[in-house]
């Protein structure tokens, strides 16, 4: 087990953000975006999310998880602030209705206990409001969040109602009297006028995207319940008299799914999307909704093409202390769930604390998202709850035994958060170029209802391995039986051509994004935004266009963005950060680094990155160190010869943030 104050760690200095406020204000560069809803409601143009006024929207965001959606003002004023000066433009308020949060949608503060959940708290609602305008005020949209962790009581008029879990998945997705609560929830939500915008949430074009429920559907979460089981059970045998097909008179079992039971499964599945998104357009709201928000089977994925657009969430290294960048395929899971003729979000990933090396994610994954011209990407999680200062990570834990994670680090963790100001721009600055190439992974008709043991991507029965790497070569995304997309290639599901052609690495087709799996590091170089992740410190030198960088330390991100309209070698102000390994004082964890058996304490120290950097550059620039609370601290020494300027990084005023302006 590793000591926060062991040897290894002598070396270590403290990082610790402001709860409150940023290290650095970026904001200044997304000025004309405030305040959200600037450019109107947010629509659906073919495969792109487009507001009224032709602008193409691009999100980069972060979740509110549980009781962080209702703060006390002063709180929502600081948080909002912060976000927009780190580059954040979503939030996506997730978990408003969990009965284990206080605050939660229904109730206040815990006292008598609900015996139903058919109104909203007027004071939790009124907090919402408030955290809303704020977001808005800011140039931050909201993801509105429907059905999540919500525990029917027997005063809803549910049966079985204590044998229900969250959300009651997935008897939402067929049940009369549960969808019916569905509806009423989403009418007083989206019917309420904010007394600060002075807008019900329906008309305001700052609430831009909804699911209807998050993580559910029929083709993986079993039906066995009574009496929704029988009901179920009803549904489907009318369904195949309509259908002039036998069924045997012996009770269905649903867990056990045949093509013609995954074929009913995802009829009703349409039909339940089809009526909430009727119900809701005809209460007025506009924006684009989907069905709900995982990659799980073919089935699922059918089901969810008559709605606006599809959503996606992934977690690398759930439970495991492994780096991304040293495994082969890691996009595939979102690109399963990515249709090429309609817009496409990650409304959740993350790669979670305590894995030692999560700042090679932020980068990695703002990249692809562009590479592959995606609309969204929301991480998992900005906080669980609305208090102030914590002085170490840590937060809510998921899982047990070997798959725990910790959530809730990111929004002090100067090795996930500290980087989202160069993801940001890579994203909605459109530093990165999208693929030149666009590719179809081509499903036939016999395999999409075909039985499967699990999830089809990533399952050793599964036929879509054609997915392996592409996300990183070319554009690529999954094409239904029926009318295709324009596409440069299309491929069947089980060609696996283009990924034996990535032996050990992988290179876009733009040029602009290269990882190697065997040596472990990878690099983004475009004009505006240059990076190196991963095992940096084994691979020497790593020589991009107009940038060397030679790092000492064995594992670290550098990043270099100009934060003008120039391109780095004509920017006068430009912003290096440079971090790898971050952690609490005297942490210790289990052998396997995956969870802490001692989770230390403040403050948060991180590991300075020792390297030395050659950037080409019209001008002189002076560089300074800067400290977690933003100010200068030092001037790192620089030499500038024939419009090189060099530098070393890690000795002198060591830090993870570096400002280069004009001397």
């Amino acid at each position: 087990m590793d000591g926060g104050n062991s040897d290894s760690k002598s070396k270590w200095v403290p990082f610790e953000y402001p709860w409150d406020d940023a290290p650095l204000d970026l904001s200044f560069l997304y000025e004309k975006e405030k305040p959200a809803g600037v450019h109107g409601f947010l629509t659906v143009k073919g495969s792109k999310f487009m507001f009224e006024d032709g602008t193409q929207a691009r999100f980069w965001g972060t979740c509110f998880n549980a009781a962080a959606n209702f703060p006390p003002r002063e709180l929502a004023e600081k948080v909002t602030r912060r976000l927009a000066k780190f580059g954040v433009n979503m939030v996506r308020t997730h978990q408003l209705d969990a009965e284990w949060s206080t605050p939660n949608i229904f109730q206040f503060t815990k006292g008598k206990p609900l015996d139903n959940t058919l109104s909203l708290d007027p004071r939790s609602l009124d907090r919402l409001d408030y955290l809303i305008y704020c977001l808005k005020r800011e140039g931050i949209y909201i993801y509105l969040d429907q059905l999540t962790y919500r525990r029917f009581k027997p005063g809803d008029g549910v049966d079985a109602a204590d044998d229900l879990d969250e959300a009651a998945k997935p008897y939402v997705c067929f049940d009369p009297r549960l969808i019916e609560l569905q509806k009423k929830f989403s009418y007083d939500l989206w019917t309420h006028i904010n007394p600060y915008t002075g807008l019900a949430y329906k008309d305001d074009p700052a609430i831009a995207l909804m699911e209807i429920v998050n993580e559910c559907d029929l083709f993986t979460q079993q039906v066995t319940l009574e009496p929704y089981r029988s009901r179920l059970e009803e549904q489907y045998r009318t369904w195949a008299r309509e259908h002039g097909i036998k069924v045997e008179e012996e009770k269905v079992d649903f867990t056990r799914p045949t093509e013609l039971l995954l074929r009913f499964f995802a009829e009703v599945t349409q039909n339940y999307y089809r009526e909430m998104i009727k119900f809701l357009r005809e209460i007025g709201v506009k924006i684009p909704v989907t069905g709900t928000n995982w990659s799980r089977c073919l089935g699922l994925l059918y089901s969810l093409n008559v709605c606006d657009y599809t959503d996606s969430h992934c977690y690398w290294g759930w439970g495991r202390n492994q780096p991304m960048v040293e495994r082969k395929d890691i996009f595939g899971t979102l690109s399963f769930n990515r249709l090429l003729d309609k817009p496409f979000i990650v409304s959740e990933w993350d790669e979670p604390w305590p894995n030692e090396w999560r700042a090679e994610s932020p980068l990695l994954v703002a990249a692809v998202a562009a590479f592959q011209d995606w609309s969204g990407v929301i991480l998992h999680t900005y906080r669980y709850r609305y208090s102030g200062p914590l002085d170490r990570m840590g937060g809510v834990t998921m899982g047990g035994g070997k798959h725990r994670v910790i959530f809730e680090a990111p929004f002090n963790d100067p090795a996930k958060f500290g980087l989202f100001y160069h993801a940001a721009l890579l994203f909605r600055r459109r530093d990165v170029e999208a693929a030149r190439k666009t590719v179809g992974i081509q499903v036939p008709e016999d395999m999409m209802f075909k039985p499967l043991k699990s999830m089809a991507y990533g399952h050793p029965e599964s036929e879509a391995t054609a997915l392996t790497t592409i996300s990183e070569k070319h554009k690529v995304g999954m094409v239904l039986p029926g009318p295709s997309p324009a596409v440069d290639m299309m491929i069947p599901t089980t060609d696996n051509t283009l990924a034996a052609e990535c032996k050990e690495d992988v290179d876009s087709d733009t040029g602009q994004l290269y990882r190697n799996w065997r040596r472990r590091y990878g690099w983004i170089d475009t004009p505006y935004t240059k990076a190196a992740y991963g095992f940096l410190g084994e691979v020497g030198e790593i020589a991009l266009k107009g940038l060397r960088i030679r790092v000492v330390t064995q594992f670290a991100t550098i990043v270099l963005s100009s934060l003008t309209d120039k391109p780095i070698g004509e920017s006068h102000h430009l912003l290096l950060t440079a971090v790898g390994k971050a952690d609490n004082t005297d942490a210790k964890y289990d052998a396997e680094h995956t969870y802490p058996v001692d989770i230390g304490h403040g403050p948060i120290i991180i590991e300075p990155i020792e390297a030395t950097i050659e950037l080409n550059n019209k001008y002189r620039l002076r560089v300074w160190s800067v400290n977690p609370e933003g100010f200068y601290t030092g001037i790192i020494p620089t030499d500038y010869k024939d419009g090189v300027l060099r530098l070393t990084i890690g000795k002198v005023w060591p830090s993870m943030y570096y400002v280069l302006q004009r001397a």
